[in-house]
């Protein structure tokens, strides 16, 4: 049985592919399903990478966004935490070779855990939100609001408002390893509301793709001062 933590976090959550014994493949699918070569680099793109950033990685996997955000500017600082053991012991592999200021921490995002010796001034989470429960995707958007430093600002690419044929795909290949009851707020496109209803303003999509796995979302927002 899970149990509640003092930030209202549940100690419980969904692998990768929403199965332990996929996460291998992990990379592979999210490659040939979700048109990643497309996706990414307009996350990181507009995340603008620049030295002297602190970005903080909600759920940051196997580290491949690691290795975008490090190639496009290697003097950031960047802290990736993820629950799964697994997918950090992937991404730390990933990520040998590499130079940089870099630490992946296994365990759940809270905004009461120091990451840096400041703030982080971006946070970034992709694919994570559509996997936990509504509550837990509204805890990490209201602790981000609290861990990002004054002027900071949050970006999130996930799984968006799911229409027509995308929305058919979606039910057929996210939701059928995933499960319904978590992915299908995301489906009815409620991330722009957690974002403005958990103390988000200038709530922005700035693009969508369409994928063989339904429409992927990239969000920009930052917290009322």
């Amino acid at each position: 049985m899970s149990s509640a933590t003092r930030d209202g976090r549940t100690d419980a959550h969904t692998p990768p592919l929403g199965h332990r014994v996929l996460t291998p493949l992990y990379d592979l699918a999210i490659a040939a399903m979700t048109r990643e070569k497309t996706w990414r680099p307009a996350l990181v793109k507009a995340m603008a990478p620049s030295p002297g950033d602190r970005i903080l990685d909600i759920g940051s996997g196997t580290g491949s966004l690691a290795v975008a955000l490090l190639t496009a500017c290697p003097q950031i600082r960047y802290v990736g935490v993820d629950p799964d053991a697994d997918a950090v012991r992937q991404a730390r592999q990933k990520l040998v070779g590499l130079e940089g200021n870099i630490r992946f921490h296994e365990g759940y995002f809270s905004a009461g855990d120091e990451y840096f010796s400041e703030a982080p001034n971006k946070i970034v989470s992709s694919l994570v939100l559509h996997q936990v429960p509504l509550a837990e995707k509204r805890r990490i958007i209201t602790q981000a609001a609290k861990a990002l430093a004054p002027g900071g600002s949050l970006f999130i690419a996930d799984y968006g408002l799911q229409k027509g044929f995308q929305r058919m795909l979606f039910r057929g290949t996210v939701q059928a390893l995933d499960g319904v009851e978590d992915t299908q707020p995301n489906a009815e496109g409620i991330i722009p509301k957690l974002l403005e209803n958990t103390g988000f303003l200038s709530v922005e999509e700035i693009e969508t793709f369409a994928t063989a796995t339904g429409t992927i979302s990239i969000y920009f927002a930052c917290p009322r001062p």
